[in-house]
């Protein structure tokens, strides 16, 4: 029987990469929730809602229709039918990510959204707060980690790669900071669920970490 798969860690862990290696092993949808706060967090900006107005995050949360396909070995993030998987990958977008995930309206909004895409099972969803109150009942919980240092090196290398600029101790920092924020938020913090398996990526592939996880789930079905 296909199971729910939730797998939570901080930024720059290999959430992503590693969610959509196991989903496409195990021939599983997948959901990156990630994307869905960082779409919240774009159009706020588009729209001039302030990251700290949470009455009108929600609202606008609210108005949002998500949508996930793949093209090939890539997930598309359609956001109201339009495309926006490379513009939600921002860096600033990353930090609004983080910055309205604070708010009850906004986790409120999309919360019902997510569990309604994970209900049927064969799904994997990743985030930071899957395993602790989307899916607190998923069959499979997984934390994935890393540390500091090699997340940081991780996301500078990714970002040298799209062209940008990019600089290893700027993004450290930020990404430390970021974990702060996650694991200290009022809301859904940031942190590892009962009857989770800790899975530290420092010194693994994503294709390792994907095929211990897909193992993992194989042994449940």
């Amino acid at each position: 029987m296909p199971v729910r798969i939730a797998i939570d860690g901080p930024a720059s862990s290999g959430k992503g990469t590693v969610a959509r290696l196991t989903a496409r092993r195990l021939g599983y949808a997948y959901v990156d929730t990630g994307a869905m706060y960082r779409a919240v967090a774009l159009f706020a900006q588009r729209r001039g809602v302030s990251t700290s107005d949470s009455e009108a995050l929600g609202v606008l949360t609210a108005g949002l229709s998500f949508g996930f396909a793949w093209n090939g070995s890539r997930l598309t993030v359609y956001v109201n039918e339009e495309n926006i998987s490379e513009l939600i990958r921002d860096e600033a977008v990353g930090q609004g990510a983080s910055q309205v995930s604070i708010h009850p309206p906004v986790r409120a909004a999309l919360l019902e959204q997510q569990r309604d895409l994970a209900s049927a099972g064969g799904v994997v969803m990743e985030g930071r707060d899957i395993g602790t109150v989307v899916l607190p009942d998923a069959e499979l919980k997984i934390f994935l980690d890393a540390s500091l240092d090699v997340r940081a090196a991780r996301r500078t290398a990714e970002m040298t790669r799209r062209g940008l600029t990019a600089s290893l101790p700027q993004i450290r920092e930020e990404i430390r900071i970021r974990d702060v924020r996650d694991r200290t938020r009022p809301v859904a913090p940031l942190t590892q669920a009962p009857g989770a398996i800790y899975v530290d990526t420092s010194s693994m592939t994503a294709a390792e970490a994907a095929e211990h996880i897909a193992q993992l789930a194989e042994a449940l079905a």
